[in-house]
């Protein structure tokens, strides 16, 4: 990881309150090099606690970029992480340092990786007619009408989930080509760089117990005063979908107690993570090290020597 030359970008991924941040941190700060979020959330100024952005200590060992960065009247994007993820990479690279992007929002991470493929507008006539037809026929059926169009975009889309097989055939209906074609005329990092994935996991339980205690650490560091001026902005619609902001929410209006906040934040947080997982291990190019089994020296130590 030492060598500029080799133009290396280092991925840290994985489920929320796994440790993420801190590991990128402390390699970053062995290494040389300087850690790029890809959290959604971590972007965002006046919500350190909900969103969980880098600490003192963190920011101590080494240079952090997109973090802290826009109000949260301002509207965050996939377009826009990439525009800015790519500029800090070029220019970290260019100071003859490692760039180690770490979070957990799969969506930016695969996209910058990837590229992001230009796409249409919503044709709300085309989907409402793919709507009618999937209550006709069943969503299997429209399916298989994108798996004649598209063979290799249906083998990555479950034959139920109709969402994102309308979107395939209105991309291919209002732009003639399928997304299996746009996707390779597309450019990402991994066209420029070295990419190095590597996902942290642990037992499902104890990922759950880290959670929980995370959420009771947030709440103690003052996250329901956070959430009371939160509520006085105009938040965009990116910073109002951050987890805290709807269960502190509900509390804050009386529809629960403190404690069923905690516990309604805890589960969602679950929810959460099982969904990051559901999203990172669908890409084979990962590495996956269990932070429950090598300790937090023996993953830094693997992450070096293979990233180098």
């Amino acid at each position: 990881m030492t060598a500029p030359a080799s133009k290396n970008v280092v991925f840290i991924v994985g489920p929320t309150a796994i440790g993420k941040t801190s590991l990128a941190s402390e390699i970053a700060g062995r290494a040389g090099g300087e850690v790029i979020s890809a959290d959604s959330m971590q972007i965002y100024k006046s919500m350190r606690i909900l969103s969980q952005a880098p600490g003192p200590a963190d920011k101590k060992r080494a240079r952090h970029h997109l973090v802290e960065l826009l109000s949260p009247e301002e509207e965050y994007s996939v377009a826009l992480f990439i525009k800015k993820a790519s500029s800090a990479i070029a220019a970290i690279i260019k100071r003859g340092k490692v760039p180690i992007v770490a979070g957990g929002s799969g969506l930016y991470v695969r996209a910058l990786i990837d590229g992001l493929f230009p796409s249409p507008e919503a044709d709300m006539k085309f989907r409402a007619k793919m709507e009618a037809f999937a209550a006709k026929y069943g969503t299997p059926r429209l399916h298989a009408k994108l798996a004649n169009i598209d063979p290799r975009s249906a083998g990555s889309i479950h034959p139920n989930d109709k969402r994102r097989v309308i979107r395939a055939l209105e991309i291919y209906e209002l732009t003639g080509k399928t997304m299996t074609e746009l996707k390779s005329l597309t450019r990402g990092l991994k066209d420029r760089y070295n990419i190095k994935i590597f996902a942290l996991t642990r037992p499902r339980e104890e990922l759950y117990a880290q959670i929980d205690a995370r959420v009771d650490e947030m709440f103690r560091a003052g996250a329901v005063a956070e959430v009371k001026k939160l509520r006085k902005r105009r938040l965009s619609k990116t910073a109002g979908s951050i987890l805290g902001l709807r269960e502190i929410s509900g509390y804050l209006d009386g529809k629960y107690s403190l404690d069923e906040a905690k516990a309604i934040l805890k589960m969602n947080t679950r929810r959460f993570a099982k969904r990051q997982y559901t999203w990172f291990r669908a890409d084979s190019r990962i590495k996956w090290l269990d932070v429950g089994k090598m300790s937090t020296r023996k993953i830094m130590q693997y992450i070096e020597k293979t990233a180098r």
